[in-house]
């Protein structure tokens, strides 16, 4: 049996999807940067192959992944598969197993273009559902693939898609129905239950976006909301936006620790290279993209966190002067 490891976004779950079409007899499981190690720990090593996607390797517990690598990687054969930035401290070729990685791109299209010799070429629309969804439009890849699909039902499906896995977080269960309904390369409107929690997650977002003007905050350059009703990442999205602030940062607290979806759109600002130094030093963790990231640091540390941030960003600004 073969094992996939993935995200559990639409970007990590079309990847998923893609990978499963070929081995269809794998196991699902999913996974993130800061539960990478332990999960592949659990599991073990009793797998032909493990295919591991969509999931940032995490400083934090970078020095033990590597061990596990070197031990797996005797009697099975492992594939990273992934976009992120990878961390400051290692280049990615030099680790003991297979990697196909590249970054402005996401891992769906990775995916299929790693399967490219195998996989049935329709499979490119849920290629493309996870581009759409991850934002990852301009390759040449994507712009080709755009050409041989309706446009308007790809962006529905897509929509549908990334809303319906977000009104499911934890619902992992449901969401391996959803990778093996992809795998056989089947709309995510047929499936009901998606499309309900599509709906409910969209009427979420729109009551969170109208209240958000009331809950949100300002620290310096940052805008924060805390525990907003609708989906993290959007809610860092819009309370940037509403303030005009350079960084939107949106978190909900989960036991003793504040879990963080970080946006951005200025040009100058990476946040995936700012989280990676400030997180360790508050007992946190965190990365992802320059321009949308992932973080998690204990309640206790949350101011100390912002005022970091904002320094980071101060310094940015005096940079390009």
């Amino acid at each position: 049996m073969n094992l996939i490891i993935t995200h559990g976004d639409v970007d990590g779950v079309t990847s998923a999807a893609l990978a499963l079409s070929i081995y269809p007899d794998s196991q699902i499981f999913f996974s993130h940067p800061v539960g990478l190690f332990s999960d592949l720990k659990g599991l073990g090593s009793d797998f032909e192959k493990i295919l591991i996607l969509d999931i940032a390797l995490n400083e934090v517990h970078l020095n033990g992944l590597l061990k596990l690598f070197e031990e797996y990687s005797k009697n099975t054969e492992i594939t990273y598969i992934d976009h992120h930035p990878p961390p400051l401290s290692i280049k990615l070729y030099e680790l003991p197993i297979e990697v196909f990685h590249e970054e402005d791109v996401c891992t769906a299209e990775l995916t299929f273009r790693y399967f490219s010799d195998r996989i049935d070429p329709s499979m490119s629309r849920v290629a493309l559902y996870g581009a759409i969804g991850d934002y990852a439009l301009d390759t040449p890849f994507v712009r080709e693939q755009l050409k041989v699909w309706d446009i308007r039902a790809l962006f529905f499906e897509a929509g549908l898609l990334s809303q319906g896995l977000e009104g499911s977080r934890k619902m992992y269960d449901f969401k391996r129905e959803v990778v093996l309904h992809l795998s056989r390369n089947r709309l995510p409107s047929e499936l009901s239950p998606l499309l309900i929690r599509a709906l409910i997650q969209s009427l979420k977002d729109e009551e969170m976006r109208r209240s958000l003007p009331q809950l949100v905050k300002t620290h310096g350059e940052i805008a924060y909301v805390l525990n907003p009703s609708g989906s993290l990442g959007r809610a860092a999205f819009y309370a940037y936006v509403l303030t005009s602030k350079r960084v939107g940062v949106a978190g909900e607290v989960r036991e003793k620790k504040i879990v963080m979806s970080l946006r951005t759109a200025d040009p100058y600002i990476d946040l995936n290279n700012i989280l990676r130094i400030i997180m360790p030093q508050l007992g946190g963790s965190g990365g992802g993209h320059k321009k949308a990231a992932g973080a998690r640091v204990p309640v206790d540390n949350f101011e100390e966190f912002l005022e970091k941030l904002n320094q980071y960003i101060l310094r940015v600004r005096r940079n390009e002067s």
